[in-house]
Formats: structure tokens, sequence, C-alpha cells
């Protein structure tokens, strides 16, 4: 672990610096430990920072605790993630408020270049068990990773339908990796660190509280591409992440019910206020998110011969490489400014170089 490690734990610990503060803090310094040995006038000068949080910052002394952190992290051999790390679910980064750290135990790539989050009631009925199996099984030769929370109901059948499928699959905790919450799921736990895994913001010994569910709901809505809702009643937590994934500007998807059916009240709900797209199988899915299955050959791409600007040529040869490319990865690889890459993009799609497909998905025509 390298010394740096105790110095992002502490700032997660700090009181009056959130992950909104966090994020300017890391943008600006670069790393944690720099943080600390600002000045505390350098500090409040930064965005979101102010005098009150640059005090806290510079009265923190408790680094007994991230020390017993790491301690855990080695024992457990769990991968701690920065904001500032590679392997950091990348599409968080696009969300207001992405989490500094996170705890990760298993082997999926957070950033697979198709994720979708499922999530439902944890009283759901045969009808949502047998929605939710139906597509995770028709999603199995687009090789999705399956994101949900572990809870009864929707998450747990989504997730052990994912290994069913031999689909990777990640399960978001309202706790630390210290337990495993509801312990009816112990075992799947297990099978998830094996073939997918575990990944929650919260240190060790940090229960599953009320207040932590909501935390983590975001990181369900936030690392996905679309969130799909199954069921759900009309004030269901469920709701509460497909807000989320709206404000994150993520496509979320609703599975219709019946309307005397209180479990699909949600979902329909949803639909009727276009702030879910109707969702009846995988095949709509994935052609509203611009996905293509492998088993599709790829037509070979035509040759362009106008005149492309470094910042297009350097566009379209990240979508060369795919079908299509999410703009997230457009957004990491290209290493440009969005403002750069908006303008590209616009030129290129005004010259029928490219084309935009639903899902926030890009194309070479």
């Amino acid at each position: 672990m390298t010394n740096d490690l105790l110095y992002q734990i502490a700032l997660t610990l700090i009181p009056n610096v959130g992950c909104v503060p966090a994020k300017s803090l890391v943008e600006h310094f670069g790393n944690a430990e720099d943080i600390f040995k600002a000045k505390k006038n350098d500090l409040s000068a930064i965005e979101n920072i102010g005098l009150v949080k640059a005090s806290s910052i510079k009265a923190f002394e408790d680094f007994k605790v991230a020390e017993e952190e790491i301690k855990f992290i080695e024992k457990y051999k769990i991968q701690p993630l920065f904001i500032a790390d590679k392997h950091y679910p990348q599409r968080l980064l696009n969300c207001y408020d992405p989490p500094t750290l996170l705890y990760y135990k298993g082997n999926a790539d957070l950033n697979a270049s198709k994720i979708v989050s499922i999530i439902g009631t944890r009283n759901n009925t045969d009808y949502g068990k047998q929605a939710t199996e139906k597509m995770i099984s028709e999603l199995q030769d687009l090789n999705v990773l399956i994101v949900s929370g572990l809870a009864f109901g929707i998450d747990g059948i989504a997730h052990k339908s994912a290994l069913q499928n031999d689909l990777r699959t990640v399960a978001v905790l309202a706790h630390g990796l210290h337990t495993i919450y509801p312990r009816q799921h112990k075992n799947l736990a297990k099978e998830l660190v094996q073939q997918g895994g575990l990944l929650t913001e919260l240190k060790s010994g940090e229960k599953p509280d009320k207040h932590n569910f909501p935390k983590r709901n975001r990181i369900v809505a936030g690392m996905a591409d679309a969130t799909i809702v199954i069921e759900t009643a009309i004030k269901g937590g469920s709701m509460i992440t497909a807000e989320l994934a709206n404000n994150y500007n993520r496509d979320v998807f609703a599975l219709p019910g019946k309307i005397t059916d209180s479990k699909s009240a949600g979902c329909n709900y949803l639909i009727q206020n276009n702030k879910a797209i109707l969702f009846t199988d995988a095949k709509e899915l994935s052609e509203s998110l611009g996905w293509q299955s492998k088993k599709i050959n790829k037509k070979p791409q035509r040759e362009l011969f106008i005149e492309l600007s470094e910042d297009e040529k350097t566009i379209i040869s990240i979508l060369k490489e795919k079908e299509t490319t999410h703009i997230d990865e457009i957004n990491i690889r290209s290493n440009l400014s969005s403002s750069s890459i908006a303008a590209a993009i616009l030129n290129l799609e005004l010259q029928n170089v490219i084309a935009g497909l639903p899902g926030k998905m890009y194309k070479i025509l």
C-alpha cells in the first residue's frame, strides 16, 4: 500500500468535508497527501471549501483510524479505489458527488464497456422474478456487467441469474466489508467475489444503517450506463435510485405492470411521467443503448476522405475500434476537454461522418 492511502482514507474522515468538496480538493491538488500539507488560506480559496472546511482539514489528527483501516485492507486483500485512480469506476466521475474512496473485493472490471444496474422491490412477484431472469439470460451474449444492491427480492434474483448465465455481477453495499447484509446472502456474496465483486464506500465497521442506503443507491445509479427498475411501489427505495439515475443523465428503464398491482405502481408512474423508458425485453434495451451482440459480424469501416481537425481525428481513432462507443469512454481516452469533444462530435455529425445513438453511444457511418 502506498503512503498516500493513509491520506486518502483520512480525507473521507474529515468532519464537514463530504464527497463534493473532496472532489474539488483532489482536482486541485492531484493527490490526498498534498491536501493535508496545504496552507489554510490556499485550501479556503478552492471552490466548495471555504474557511470552515479548511479549518477542519488542518485540525484533523485522527490518522489512527486510517491506519487501522489499512490493516483491515491488507488482511482481507481489499482493493482501495481512490477517485484519482485509473481503476476507479470512471462513469462515477461524471456524477456530481462521486465517492472519494471505494473499497473493492472482486475481479470484475468496474469500467466494463456495458454495465446495467437492476433494481426493484424486496417483495417481488413471480412476474418480476421471471422478467429479471429472462432479461439477464438474453443479455448473456452481450457480456454485460450486472450491478445491484444484494438486497432480498429483485437484487438477489439479478445477482443469482447473472451468475447462472456466466455474467460478472457486482453488489454495491450499504455497509463496510467486515460483514454482509442481509446475512442470508453471505454465500451469495462469496460467489460474487469469485465472479464479480463487492463494492462499498464505507470503511470496515460501518453498519447498514438507514442513512447509508441512499449513499449506496447513488453508486448503483452512477456506475452503470442504464438503470432497470423491475418492480417497485410508488414510494419504494428503487424510486430514489431511478431519480438519482435521471439526475446523473443516465437512461432509466422500467418494466410495466398491472395498474392494480401496488408492486408495479412505481414502474408505471416512471413510464407515465417520462422518467423511464418502457421495457419488455433485452432486445429493446440493447437497441436503445446502441449495443450490438458480439455474434453480429462487424462491417468494414469506410475510409474517410474529408479533412479533419486533430481533435476529430482523435475521436475517429477511438470510434474505429468498436462498432459503438459510449461518450464516457471518449471522454476518458481522448484526454480532450468536454468542450473540445462536444465541438468535434458536432462537426463530425454535421459532416455525416459519425452518428449519435440512444444511450449516449456513437458510431462511424
